[in-house]
């Protein structure tokens, strides 16, 4: 078989390469997507992408402190194939296919053989994305920033100018996806090219820089004036109340244990040792190698997962940032084959590391999804989504809410359901659920993309929640609310209006096991 594979032309072993990368990661994303559900994290993106195709926009219409880049271009997905499971779970798919792509024509323009190339994007396709299985802000943000690291270390490395262009729309983007990984990431690459500039300065480069800059500015402001989006509304939510939460995160981070630092990234340490060895050793031997792009080549790749593992501290997320290791072990055995090549020894034990770390995460965090805290869950009691509609056929229906009977789960939301829905008022919808609206095809008008106080907007005694109060009470007077129905349990807030209207404006009621409607009369502020 290797005879036969050998007798390829390079073109043809390209095209294989490819053709299997294509499917494969698309479909191992696919098979995943579908396995059980964790609703704030499986539901995370499906409702505001559903509301973007039906002309409803981030921080105008709902307030979010993630990027729109999902919403808008999942939307996309749902003009294109519909609004189904299928859509959702296939737009996560293509970017895991778009990662592992561009890691294997990255590392094949450093020169590795392409037998190595696929063998380290393979890895990457299987822990990229499929941890998640759905459109995520922490995994695509974190995907984009790698791929931006590719462009920036392209851009050092050959002649052509293109990846100057690029790379500032794709730091653009994965900003505009989420702040973190990104910001850390930007501040990276910046320094770095700054250093580049510094001691190499080429005006081509630069204007290429430039332009793509522009292009993207022009891009990002177009879009805001054409869905008429307060730059305002975007600097609170996405910049300003962000900012405080990430001074508050820095808890998370710290302190810097050994064993929090180095024995839980453990792996991606090892992964990246030899990149360390071998920048220590060229700069002992010539210190003018501070200023060579292979130097900062290392840099960017050492600085950006030390900016993963940092990212991966203060979030309150599960483990996701393991699929770098292939990635560093892929650069690693690239510049072990450079500078040692007379022990082949080391290149295997690459090989092993990647397969191995690949073998563990694989089994722990994908395939027992723990990520979606599904590890304890036993998938066989699952049932069939398409009892809700033919639009989540396939779709595992299990949750850690009703892990031994899911069917009393789906009974409970399809009385709720049927409630809310015999209710023509206009109508706010507050729940973890986020694809009712897209069952009753209609608009559930909720001030908010997702719920969680603290994290995802402004708590009462927060500088800005007189800003978040005021976005909601416009939202309800605007749209002339009588009723909020709340699903229940909600992960990350329990008394959704109890600081935005005055408790002699509402009057409770409970529907259900898990509905209750809370009815508006008036829209006063409370009394401090």
């Amino acid at each position: 078989m290797l005879r036969f594979y050998k007798a390829f032309t390079e073109k043809t072993k390209n095209i294989i390469c490819i053709t299997s990368l294509l499917v494969f990661s698309i479909l191992i994303n696919q098979y995943y997507g579908y396995q059980g559900v964790n609703p704030i994290d499986s539901f995370f993106s499906f409702n505001s992408g559903y509301d973007v195709l039906n002309g409803n926009f981030p921080f105008k219409d709902y307030w979010t402190i993630t990027g729109p880049f999902i919403d808008f271009t999942l939307a996309l997905f749902f003009k294109i194939f519909g609004v189904s499971w299928f859509s959702y779970v296939f737009y996560a798919s293509c970017f895991n296919f778009i990662i592992t792509i561009l890691t294997f024509y990255t590392l094949k323009k450093f020169k590795l053989s392409i037998g190595y190339c696929f063998f380290y994007s393979f890895l990457v396709a299987i822990l990229a994305y499929p941890s998640a299985g759905t459109p995520y802000v922490d995994h695509q943000s974190a995907f984009l920033s790698i791929i931006s690291v590719y462009f920036f270390i392209l851009a050092l490395n050959t002649k052509s100018k293109i990846y100057w262009l690029i790379l500032p729309i794709i730091l653009g983007i994965s900003f505009l996806t989420k702040q973190a990984p990104t910001g850390h990431i930007i501040l990276i690459i910046v320094f770095l090219s700054f250093v580049h500039f510094v001691f190499n300065f080429n005006w081509k480069k630069f204007f290429f820089g430039f332009i793509g800059s522009l292009i993207f500015i022009l891009f990002f402001l177009t879009t805001l004036l054409i869905c008429e989006i307060p730059l305002s509304s975007f600097f609170n939510q996405y910049i300003l109340f962000p900012i405080s939460i990430g001074e508050n995160r820095l808890e998370f981070l710290l302190p810097l244990e050994f064993t929090r630092v180095i024995l839980r990234f453990k792996l991606i340490h090892l992964s990246s040792l030899l990149l360390i060895i071998v920048s220590v050793k060229k700069i002992i031997e010539n210190y003018k190698y501070l200023k060579n792009n292979e130097f900062l080549t290392t840099l960017a790749l050492i600085g950006s997962s030390y900016a993963l593992i940092a990212h991966q501290l203060m979030t309150i997320n599960g483990m996701f940032i393991f699929f770098i290791i292939p990635i560093l072990a892929g650069f690693s055995h690239i510049y072990y084959l450079k500078y040692f090549k007379n022990k082949n020894y080391i290149s295997y034990l690459l090989v092993l590391l990647s397969f191995f770390s690949t073998v563990h995460y694989g089994n722990k965090y994908i395939n027992k999804r723990d990520f979606m805290d599904l590890s304890k869950i036993n998938m066989e009691n699952a049932i069939d989504a398409k009892i809700f509609d033919k639009k989540f056929s396939g779709l595992k229906w299990i949750t850690t809410l009703y892990p031994d009977n899911p069917k009393l789960e789906i009974s409970n939301l399809l009385e709720a359901i049927d409630i809310i829905k015999k209710d023509p008022r206009n109508k706010v919808l507050v729940t973890d659920y986020q694809f009712i609206s897209v069952l009753m095809s209609s608009y559930d008008f909720s001030p908010n993309k997702y719920w969680y106080k603290h994290h995802v907007y402004p708590a009462i005694n927060h500088k800005y929640f007189d800003i978040y109060r005021n976005f909601f009470i416009n939202k309800l007077t605007k749209n002339q609310i009588k009723v909020v129905y709340i699903i229940k349990p909600l992960w990350g807030d329990k008394n959704v209006l109890e600081t935005i209207l005055d408790k002699n404006c509402v009057k409770k009621a409970a529907l259900s096991n898990i509905l209750d409607a809370y009815f508006l009369s008036c829209y006063w502020i409370p009394k401090n």
